[in-house]
């Protein structure tokens, strides 16, 4: 062992390297103030907003990193030691030393601190071997929000869009252009930033994609998107995963209301009572999906007022208005929006049709392939039979092949079950020449039944023939036994 007393030189030295280093206390334990959005009080004080993100900080070393330290000629001092629970590293000669919170540089000056007080002149050396599992918490609008162990591998620190990735993705709601990240000061005093997210995804700069660090909290807001801004993110890579099943509902003016499951670009579903089939197509979880799955639109949907009843994370909902005709009309994919868990899609009744505009929608995949009519009655091929959508009525009875002879032709009476198990039934006029009419010929719905009656004339005949058909089987019955008998020739 060296003395402990130094030559002026050597003292002067020492006192000079103490100079340079600033250690600051760093408490065991830091109280964090709670984020925003959550139940407990925050301060009213805004977070600041970058227009870029906060420069990099040098890593810091904590509890469960591994580190090289070298002391040059003295290899008895050197190797490999590990950061213990209480921030220190426990080394020869000088014991333990608190290296919580330090840079690489600064405990290097500090560990040369430490031995310059037994060594002449050391020269330490200190490499980061292995980094410890970082511990984050997330919260807000991300699909499965709580706390998270990364690992860090290499020298590279964890980044935020891969905090995102993990938690599930963000929601369709989620507000990334100012994602607030709650970071540990090294006074105790947390630091809080904004990082405008979306930037990396409209410039693909990698500088708004921030390393993380241990103890940080990141809280995602609720924000309102636009149409184009709701598809781009949903098909970010931090967006929710397209793998994990889906769970929506659809109600309104479609055939088969109710709720439905969508998973990674297959929809399954079971029409009611069937226990045996399901459907399975590779398509997206978009509206028009759920809308083929949920039978189709009916002939009165309102597809330009269409819906999405979506939950947030603070316990509200969000409207979306969707118009589909803009869809069909223009091609504006932007109106076939992504849906997430819980979704709620509601087709309105349309107040009145435009009947140029109906065979573009009942042409369209969001109309059925087919609608099943039952024409019964004076037609000449009756029964049930499977029709386009866009049917009506007086193209219903020409495909049963029109009025018979016994027909009351003119009318028709129609018989409609609603969806809320009342039954209408009306009798129409029919016009074969006469376009499509609300009033007078309108659009078929499925199950509906068509009766046509017969005519006064034919009614009569019935009537007649009901009437006289005992006495002619009483006549029937006392002739044949005369002749019989030879009586009569």
């Amino acid at each position: 062992m060296l003395p402990r007393t130094l030559p002026p030189s050597q003292l002067t030295f020492f006192c000079v390297a103490l100079a340079a280093i600033t250690v600051a206390p760093i408490p065991a334990t830091a109280s964090l103030p709670p984020l925003p959005g959550s139940s407990s009080t925050v301060s009213t004080t805004p977070p600041p907003a970058y227009s870029a993100p906060p420069a990099e900080t040098a890593y810091t070393l904590g509890a469960g990193d591994v580190v090289r330290v070298d002391i040059f000629r003295v290899p008895q001092y050197s190797g490999e030691r590990e950061v213990a629970l209480d921030g220190t590293l426990n080394l020869p000669l000088v014991g333990p030393v608190n290296v919580a919170g330090l840079s690489i540089d600064e405990t290097t000056a500090l560990l040369s601190s430490q031995y310059a007080q037994y060594l002449r002149r050391p020269l330490v050396t200190l490499s980061l071997l292995s980094r410890r599992p970082l511990q984050v918490g997330i919260s807000g609008e991300i699909n499965t929000p709580g706390a998270y162990t990364l690992t860090q591998t290499g020298t590279q620190a964890p980044r935020l869009t891969q905090l995102l990735e993990k938690a599930g993705g963000v929601t369709q709601v989620a507000d990334i252009h100012q994602v607030q990240i709650q970071r540990p000061g090294r006074d105790g005093n947390p630091q809080i930033f904004t990082v405008d997210l979306w930037q990396l995804l409209d410039t693909g700069n990698s500088q708004y994609d921030i390393s993380l660090r241990d103890g940080d909290s990141i809280f995602i807001p609720t924000g309102t998107l636009s149409l184009q801004e709701a598809s781009l993110l949903a098909d970010a890579s931090f967006a929710a995963s397209v793998s994990q099943p889906i769970n929506i509902a659809v109600i309104g003016e479609v055939y088969r209301p109710g709720p439905y499951t969508l998973q990674g670009g297959l929809a399954t579903t079971r029409d009611a009572g069937d226990t045996g089939s399901s459907a399975r197509t590779s398509t997206p979880t978009t509206v028009t999906r759920a809308l083929q799955l949920a039978g189709g639109i009916r002939p009165r949907a309102n597809i330009r007022q269409v819906q999405i009843v979506r939950p947030t994370r603070a316990g509200g909902t969000q409207v979306i208005d969707v118009d589909l005709w803009k869809l069909l009309e223009t091609g504006d994919i932007y109106q076939d929006i992504a849906l997430q868990a819980n979704d709620t899609i509601f087709v309105p009744l349309a107040t009145a049709l435009n009947p140029e505009e109906i065979p573009t929608v009942v042409g369209s995949s969001l109309s059925p392939n087919s609608i099943r009519v039952n024409v019964v009655g004076e037609v000449t091929e009756g029964g049930l039979r499977e029709l386009p959508p866009d049917t009506a009525l007086s193209q219903a009875i020409l495909a049963a092949g029109g009025f018979n002879n016994r027909a009351k032709k003119g009318e028709a009476e129609l018989i409609r079950l609603n969806p809320d198990g009342s039954v209408t039934r009306s009798t129409l006029p029919v016009d074969f020449a006469q376009g499509i009419s609300d009033e007078n010929n309108p659009i078929l719905q499925n199950n509906d039944v068509i009766i046509v009656n017969p005519s006064a004339l034919a009614r009569l005949s019935d009537s007649i023939g009901t009437v006289l058909g005992p006495v002619g089987q009483v006549i029937d019955n006392v002739i044949s036994p005369l002749r019989f008998l030879n009586i009569l020739d």
